[in-house]
Parts: C-alpha cells; structure tokens; sequence
C-alpha cells in the first residue's frame, strides 16, 4: 500500500483534530481576544488574536489548507486554549506578551537577551558634604530602572553610553570615578590634571558649581542644548563685567566644547528629541530590522534584530478582514513593535520604512499612557535617518546570509567527511564535551550545542566534577558523559521495550535529545574512556568523535578519533570541516575555563585573586587597585570601567570581571 502524501496526512490529521474541537470552537464566544494552539506534546504551535474569536478560530478549521504551512500545522493541532479581553487593543498587547515568553513555533519571534544599557546619573544623599555620596557621579548601568536616581536612554550600545560620558566629562567635568576611589583620594587624579573632571574629591569645585554643571548635564541629555548655551554665556558674560575674567575663561571654554559637541552629534531638531527609526529588510526567507535610536535629539546609534519562523508566520498571518495577505514587511515590523515595547520604554514618535496598522500605534499609545505617531515617509532630517536605517539594515541582512551560507557550508563539509546523513542538515546535533581545572582545583566539565548550523548557547550545561582523583582528566570525562547521557539512555531502553523503537536524535520527556554526534576534546584516551560509558549505556558508539592534537599541537593538524575502530580522518588544514570542528571545540573549551575560574574563585579566601588573573600582572594589577581603591572596587566594576585602566583591553576586562564574579 502506497503511503500517503504529506498533504494527505496533513489533511486526514486534521480532520481529525476538527472533529474534537469543533464543539468547543463552536462554543466560542464571538468577542475580541488571544488564541493558542498546541501539539500533541504541549508544546504552543501559534498565539494569534482576534476581534471574533469564534469566527477566527473556526476559519482554520473550516477551510482547505491542502500543502501549505497553514495545513502543517493545523495536522499538528490537538489543543485549544483562548483568552477573552476587553478590546482588540488588548488583545494585540497580550498576544505579544505570549509571543515574546513562550516562544511559539509559527509566530514571528525576536529575541533579545541582552538588556539595553543606560547612562546613569546617581542623586546626592543628605549628609557629610565631603561623603562621596554627597558628590553624583556619571556611570554606565545596565539592569532594572531604580527610581532613586537619574537615567538616561535606553542607548542601543554599550558603546553609545561610553561616548556620551567621555561627552558630559569633556562638557560639564562630572565625576566617573567609584566611591571607593572618591573616598580615598588625597589630591587630585589625572582626570582633573586633563580637565574631564572638576575634583570634588579634594574640593576644587564648590557644591553650587557641580549642582549647577550637575543640572547642565542633564538638559543637555534631555535636548535643552539651546538653554544650556544661553545659560553659560549670560554667566560669561556676567563674570566678565565683574572682571572675574579668569571665571569667563572657563565657562568660554565650556561653551567651546558643547558647541563643537553639537557640531559633531548633528542635533537637527529641537522637535525630535526622543525619536525611534525602524527600518526592515526581507531576504532570501530572512529578515534584518533596524532600529535608531534619536534621543535628546542625538542620534545615538542602531542596532539589528534579526526574528525567527518568518517564512512560517507569514504564511500563517493573514488580515482578519478579507484574508488578504498583508506583506512580509510589514508583518515583520509589527512583530517588532509590538514585542519590543513589551520591555522597553517607547518614544513619541516612529518613523517606519514601512505601514504599519493604525490598530498598532493605538494600542501603544494606551499601554504607555501618551499619543504615539507613527510617520511612513517622512522628509528633511527625519529621512536622512530613515535612509541611513534602511541601508544599515540591507548591510547587516546582507552579513547575515553570508554567514549563514558560510556555516551551513561547514555544516554539510563535514556531514560529507563523516558519512552522515545530508538529507536533514538543519537539524544536525553536535553537543561537545571539555574538562578544565587548575592542578586538580575546582574541576568543571562543559556541554555545548551546535544545532541548526550555529552554536545554542541557552542549551550550553556546566557540570561540577567531584569524587575524583584530582587531575583525573579520564575519570571526569566518564563522569560528565554518565550524568549527560544515562537518563536519555534509559528512556531510549523503555522506549524499545514498549515497541517504540529507540532511533537516534529522539526526544524523550524530561531529557535532552541524543544528538548526531558527540565530540570530545582529546585523542585516544577521552574516546576510548567514551566509548566505555556508551557501551555500559547501550548508546551508538559512532557517535563519539575525538579531537587529537596534531604533530607539535598545531592547529590545523588536528586528526579525528573514532570509538567505532575507524581508521582516523586528516581533514586538512583549509577544511570548512575542521573548521567547524574547531570552532565547537574552542567554544567547548572557553565554556569550561570561564566556569572553573569562577568556581575556584569562589572557594578560594584570603590574598588578591587579581594575582590569579592570566594577563594580570603587578603593573595591571597597581593600576587596578590604585583607580579603584582597592579589590573590593575592583570587583565592584563593569567591565566598561575596567576598560578605562590603561592596558586593559576589553577581552581583559572582560577575564576580569569573571573571575570576580
């Protein structure tokens, strides 16, 4: 008997399915509200909203979707779940606010870990005048908005906020420097000697002038540059009838510096000074949203997001009235939009490369409590804008493809080097295990994921080793592969016992998926004691690959090690193979040092841990102490801050503050 097509199966599962849902479809109120549909294992396929959930849920169910996305899903729909809301207005706000928590398969999703920074003004507290706390300072901060001090952004880069400090130190002379620093201070530091900071520390400015520069700072951050000037030329001008002409200096150069600071920032408007400019690009079933940030009327920088499941969710978001097929773009840029206010503060004003539905801007501006405008073809300074988002978001669109050709490249190079299947790439799953400790101390083994052509560091594990001899490199290498790989093993064994079968890259409850291959970072030795744990597991033994080091510990020159007695593979030094090898092997390796560094530094007591830095030396290491005060305000810094120490690059910076957190 002849199997039946996809489109057949999909169609027979479906109708199926509509037979246990159509009486509660039909029970379904026609009022506005939020949709889910999930699969037989749970998992959310859709979120969707509606303005008559009843005549929008059942529309799925009664029409033919023969061959389509739309089919492959409703084939895998066995659940049901609805929310009523008040408006459709609420309903667009908590379909977002599911899309952008639980992930659904066949929605438009962005995802964002990293929060946005922020520049940071602190508020002076009552008491001793001499108290650090008594002087604010200017800092770079990232996390929750506390409400005790001043803040200003959100900037779209860690690099926007350092430029705009170096600006308010240059302009206005405000303080950086850490209370810890401050409070040790007993002349000045070269930042006064520089004239980037006025030296409250050993008082060379009085409380009136800083509170004074203090207010400059923040009118200028909040676009009242025009002000601000006016305010320090009547007081030049003032001290200069008095003859105080040694005080006029100063404030002429200050005005000097905020003028060549506006010439440079190209502050256009005094209209636009909180503006945002989203622009959107589709490609080859990818797409690129930009977004520039206007802020105080600077134009602080972009940064490009780049959504998952487009090809999906566009066959699937179809306009309610009429089901006319709104444009990818358009789609694209309403899920961003929506999803990305969920979080972040918006701004009075959109400028959009794009239309994007009026239903859209109104729910906004209800959620955020003041009138939004969203402008499609906007002119003079505002297009300039709009032209520069849209070019930035085709270069980065553009990245984007190339390097996904480049890995997806790797990826089958290596499938062909290794005889595994080329039918099902995409889903290609490589986990690689690493052990690191120092002389026995603090022993960690990493596990990272490379899948769908690129490393997914969410599923990244970490696994404390103990009961070992310390040094033991084979010992926990048993250990981790028996912690990672039993449970998978066991339910496998069920699996097959109650006729499920056991077929590799399965996906058990409560257990990761076996994956295709597993490497392990050594030669002969880590894949013989692999091959140990998997035959006492029952587990395939062509999965283990072994990374041996070539002659002289090269790179280049590394040889593949198989436990299934294959005969090792070179694959040569310009392989796209080794090269994916190697960069799974390297991310292995980084994932476990950072993790050991950090667990030795928590045991260990007494002493300097700077000393335990690799790069830190007793010169990095004075000039730490003598700009922070100490290792406690050390500790205590960001990693932008760490960077201001001469001779500490970022990547320095960034050791050191792991290694004390």
């Amino acid at each position: 008997m002849e199997k039946p097509e996809v489109g057949e199966k999909e169609q027979r599962s479906a109708a199926a399915h509509c037979a246990g849902l159509l009486a509660q479809v039909a029970a379904l109120p026609g009022l506005p509200g939020v949709y889910r549909y999930f699969d037989a294992e749970g998992g959310l396929l859709y979120v969707g909203k509606a303005r008559n959930l009843r005549k929008r849920v059942s529309s799925y169910f009664q029409k033919s979707h023969d061959g389509t996305r739309i089919g492959h899903m409703v084939g895998k729909i066995v659940r049901l779940e609805t929310t009523v809301v008040r408006s459709e207005a609420e309903a667009l706000l908590l379909e977002n606010n599911l899309i952008k928590t639980q992930h659904p398969r066949y929605n438009i999703l962005f995802r964002d870990d990293k929060s946005y920074p922020y520049l940071k003004i602190t508020v002076a507290q009552p008491g001793d005048a001499r108290s650090a706390s008594a002087w604010p300072r200017v800092a770079y901060y990232r996390g929750a908005v506390e409400k005790k001090h001043h803040y200003f952004g959100p900037y779209p880069s860690a690099w926007a906020v350092k430029e705009g400090i170096l600006l308010l130190q240059k302009v206005f002379r405000l303080r950086t420097c850490e209370d810890t620093v401050f409070a040790n201070r007993t002349r000045p530091c070269l930042l006064y000697q520089i004239k980037r900071c006025s030296g409250p520390c050993v008082g060379e400015v009085s409380p009136e002038d800083y509170a004074r520069d203090l207010a400059h700072a923040e009118a200028f951050l909040r676009g009242e540059t025009q002000q601000v000037l006016q305010d320090l030329e009547q007081r030049m001008l003032g001290h200069s009838q008095l003859l105080e002409f040694e005080q006029a200096a100063l404030l002429r150069d200050q005005i000097s510096a905020l003028s060549s600071v506006l010439h440079q920032q190209a502050v256009a408007s005094t209209d636009d000074r909180d503006v945002d400019i989203l622009a959107v690009q589709v490609q080859g079933g990818r797409a690129c949203v930009n977004l520039a940030m206007v802020r105080g009327g600077r134009h602080l920088g972009d940064r490009a997001y780049f959504p998952t499941h487009v090809d999906d969710a566009a066959a699937l978001q179809v306009a309610e009235e009429g089901d006319v097929m709104v444009p990818v773009e358009v789609q694209v840029l309403e899920a961003f939009i929506a999803q990305h206010y969920v979080e972040v503060p918006a701004v009075p004003t959109l400028i959009t490369s794009v239309p994007i539905g009026k239903r859209l801007v109104e729910a906004l501006s209800e959620q955020t409590g003041f009138r939004i405008r969203a402008v499609h073809q906007p002119r003079e300074q505002r297009r300039v804008w709009l032209e520069m988002a849209q070019t930035n978001a085709g270069l980065q669109l553009a990245r984007l493809l190339c390097e996904e050709g480049s890995q997806q490249a790797r990826t089958r190079a290596l499938a062909e080097a290794l005889a595994l299947p080329q039918d099902r790439l995409d889903e290609l799953r490589i986990e690689c295990f690493d052990v690191s400790h120092t002389a026995g101390e603090a022993t960690q083994a990493s596990c990272v994921v490379f899948h769908h052509h690129q490393m997914q560091s969410s599923e990244y594990r970490r696994y404390k080793i103990e009961g070992i001899t310390p040094g033991d490199d084979y010992a926990a290498m048993r250990q981790v592969l028996t912690r990672r790989y039993a449970r998978l093993a066991q339910a496998l064994r069920e699996g097959r016992e109650n006729g499920e079968g056991g077929e590799g890259g399965m996906t058990t409850e409560g257990t990761d998926r076996l994956p295709d291959l597993v490497v392990v970072d050594g030669g002969r030795g880590q894949v013989a004691m692999a091959r140990g744990v998997f035959e006492q597991l029952g587990l395939d033994l062509a999965l283990i690959v072994g990374v041996e080091k070539g002659e002289g510990r090269k790179v280049g020159l590394e040889e593949l090690v198989f436990a299934d007695g294959r005969e090792k593979v070179y694959l040569g030094k310009d392989s796209a193979a080794l090269m994916l090898v190697a960069q799974i092997r390297d991310e292995a390796h980084r994932f476990a040092i950072t993790g050991m560094r950090a667990a030795r530094a928590k045991v260990r007591t007494g002493g300097s841990r700077l000393e335990d830095i690799p790069g830190v030396g007793p010169k990095r290491r004075a000039r730490l102490l003598q700009r922070f005060g100490g290792v406690r305000g050390v500790a205590a810094a960001s990693v932008e801050d760490l960077m201001g120490v001469d001779g500490i690059s970022h990547e320095l910076a960034d050791a050191i503050y792991r290694a004390l957190h």
